[in-house]
């Protein structure tokens, strides 16, 4: 019986999602709860690996077993083992055939960001921050630029993984409520620090240190060296991954209406 399962998770305290010999990420504290409600041990395959620090309100899981039980069990069940700052939020049953990274049509990501003289405190660790008042315009003029198929190793991590660097950007949204701004990007996939790089560069443009067409040339250069330097995890989302409808998974959890 293979089941999905959407989790939710503050990154803050983890070395990131994949597992690790310290144990200390999010990936081991998942195993480890199901192996034990499931009585076996449990391998999970996740739709987006998180760095260290960054958050999740919908990370998809699968993982097969031979353990029956209704999947508000396997919710409630896995929920009694997991720390405070991780959470089951849904399970279903799926095919065989479901992959929840190789099935997922587009992946979907939100920066949360501060505009402030002043560090967060209450929000520490949960939202970016910047001292310099950012505006609108230049930022959204440069986004365009970064929509549809590209070349995008110019925003690639040295120790990205990924076969390609092609990836297709469908859509960037930037709103602003107050001081508060949120950067929102959905692509069939991302790169190793992707949107941290591009972050870096937005706010660059934003900041008014760069004019718009710059992240063009970035673009252009194929060159990690030509973009901004990698901006922080804090404020970082993974809003989780888009399916086919025939799948039958949730398209949201209440967790994304906590958020700005």
């Amino acid at each position: 019986m293979r089941m999905a399962l959407g989790v939710s998770y503050n990154g803050r305290a983890y070395q990131g999602w994949q597992s690790q010999a310290s144990g200390q990420t999010v990936q081991d504290e998942i195993e480890s709860a199901l192996s034990r409600l499931a009585m076996h041990r449990v391998s999970t395959l996740c739709a987006g690996r998180t760095d260290a620090g960054v958050h999740a309100l919908m990370q998809v899981i699968h993982f097969d077993t031979e353990t029956r039980r209704l999947p508000v069990s396997w919710v409630r069940g896995t929920n009694a083992s997991l720390p405070r700052d991780i959470a089951v939020e849904w399970a279903v049953q799926v095919p065989s055939d479901f992959h929840c990274r190789a099935s997922a049509v587009a992946r979907r990501y939100r920066y949360v960001l501060l505009q402030s003289p002043v560090r967060p405190s209450v929000d520490a660790g949960r939202v970016g921050w910047v001292m310099r008042p950012l505006a609108l315009q230049p930022m959204q003029q440069a986004c365009s630029a970064l929509i549809g198929k590209h070349d995008f190793s110019s925003f690639r991590a040295a120790a990205c993984q990924a076969l390609s660097a092609v990836k297709h950007m469908q859509r960037i949204e930037i709103s602003q409520r107050g001081d508060c701004w949120c950067f929102e990007f959905e692509a069939n996939a991302f790169l190793h620090h992707m949107i941290r790089n591009i972050m870096g560069c937005l706010i660059a443009i934003g900041q008014g240190k760069r004019p718009p067409q710059w992240i063009g040339e970035v673009l252009a250069a194929h060159n990690r060296k030509a973009a901004a330097p990698t901006f922080s995890p804090d404020g970082l989302y993974f809003l989780g991954p888009r399916y086919d409808p025939q799948w039958g998974l949730p398209d949201r959890t209440p967790a994304y209406d906590a958020l700005p």
